[in-house]
């Protein structure tokens, strides 16, 4: 009766939320941009659920010692269900509260959500798939330690092929509690740590595990930057590959990219306006002494990017699409500015003190309107092979970002799959760029 319950609440919420949730409102928009009405922000829905918001969750509260804890170190755990829409699956679930490391360095505490099934895994130590979902959001509630006990989690259906073959997945918030760690090595510095906290969690038994990686797009960045990380941050963690698509590599031809805006839908730059926004965002929470959002965007651009700011990636897409930032700055303020540049430099892949150590498989779309081929990753294929990373890349001959991502699932999935059994991960190759 209870699950029963839950589906009907869950059905309720989607029927009826989008006329009850509230946003701060968008100004008028010019005829030549996105002129959808403006939406409720995701999380304004997700609260209707019977799951309780993270904000006022004292769980995921960090303790004040943070700083004297180890990376990796759990401060807290519990076991809760992992839900879809409305409908439980059958796993151990774990969750665990731990420290970790953000971009600058700081101290930080963020969660991992352990996913184990029921099937036996003998002959090893069972193994761990650490799975980076694509949040791309900026709010607790776009988290997957949210939305997979909401039963919201969007990538379910991906995620199930590795619990289906046995192996323990591990999903974490690797964006941070509120999302300010976005396209920065934040990113993978939680990723790394949130496989340390499934290790050192006893009642799991993976203390022995060696792990894999695996993510597409906003995740094909956590993954990046974990398998970039793991030499330097964590050689503890036995990394056996890393299979990452649709890679933000480049983020300075990424923001140069995606500011502008070229008319028409089939265009390389309008429907990925949104990722700049939610970047900006991210800069100006993270490096507020570089981006003062009032000192480069006018009132209406503030207003947008207000708007963006905590809402997950779909509503969050269809704010921030065809409205390019570059209509949006104040006179004689841009993206070029030198310490931006920095940041932005600083935060992009390829480079000589961040390369992986482990088997890569690599992929992107030929077209791909929100990472564009082959700028968004053409200078981190190269310096991966130059500097004679273990690599395997490919560009997917069809078009767009999302199909980019599902043809080449039974390709990505086996491989990684094989590789986390011991098996050879396969010659080096680089194919389409």
């Amino acid at each position: 009766m209870k699950n029963v319950f839950r589906a009907i609440v869950f059905a309720a919420v989607l029927c009826t939320g989008f006329g009850q949730a509230t946003a701060a409102p968008l100004p008028p928009m010019p005829p030549d941009q996105n002129q959808l009405p403006d939406l409720p922000k995701e999380p304004d829905i997700y609260r209707m659920l019977p799951v309780p918001d993270p904000a006022g969750d004292a769980w995921y509260q960090p303790p004040a010692d943070l700083e004297s804890l180890a990376n990796g170190q759990i401060i807290r755990t519990r076991d809760v269900g992992t839900w879809v829409l409305g409908i439980p699956m059958p796993l151990t679930t774990r969750q665990i509260l731990f420290r970790t490391t953000d971009a600058r360095d700081r101290p930080a505490a963020t969660t991992t959500t352990v996913l184990i099934p029921g099937i036996p895994w003998t002959g090893s130590p069972r193994p761990i798939l650490s799975y980076q979902e694509a949040i791309d959001g900026n709010s607790a509630l776009c988290n997957p330690s949210y939305t997979l006990r909401a039963g919201v989690f969007k990538e379910i259906t991906l995620l199930a092929g590795f619990l289906a073959q046995g192996f323990a997945v591990v999903v974490t918030d690797f964006d941070g509690f509120d999302g300010t760690q976005f396209l920065t090595f934040g990113e993978g510095k939680m990723v790394l740590d949130g496989i340390r906290a499934a290790k050192n969690e006893p009642g799991l038994g993976l203390a022995d595990s060696a792990a894999g990686l695996y993510g597409y797009s906003g995740g094909g960045s956590g993954t990046a930057r974990a398998a970039e990380m793991h030499r330097s941050y964590a050689p503890d963690v036995l990394v056996l590959g890393s299979a990452q698509g649709g890679v933000p590599g480049d983020m300075v031809s990424i923001a140069r990219q995606n500011i502008t805006h070229d008319q028409g839908l089939a265009n390389f730059s309008g429907p990925s306006n949104f990722t700049m926004w939610l970047a900006l965002s991210n800069l100006a929470a993270t490096y507020p002494e570089v981006f003062d959002k009032s000192e480069f965007l006018t009132e209406a651009g503030q207003a947008v990017l207000s708007n963006v700011e905590g809402r997950c990636v779909y509503t969050a897409a269809m704010t921030g699409a065809y409205r390019p930032v570059a209509d949006y700055l104040k006179p004689g303020k841009g993206l070029d500015d030198p310490d931006i540049q920095r940041i932005l430099l600083a935060q992009s892949l390829g480079q000589p003190e961040h390369l992986p150590d482990m088997p890569v498989l690599m992929w992107h779309a030929i077209w791909d309107e929100l990472l564009t081929f082959p700028d968004a990753i053409k200078s981190t294929v190269d310096s991966y092979w130059s500097n004679g990373v273990d690599l395997r890349y490919f560009t997917n001959p069809l078009p767009e970002h999302v199909v980019g991502d599902i043809t080449a699932v039974p390709v990505a999935e086996t491989w990684i799959s094989a590789v986390l059994r011991g098996l050879s991960p396969g010659p080096k190759f680089r194919i389409g760029i």
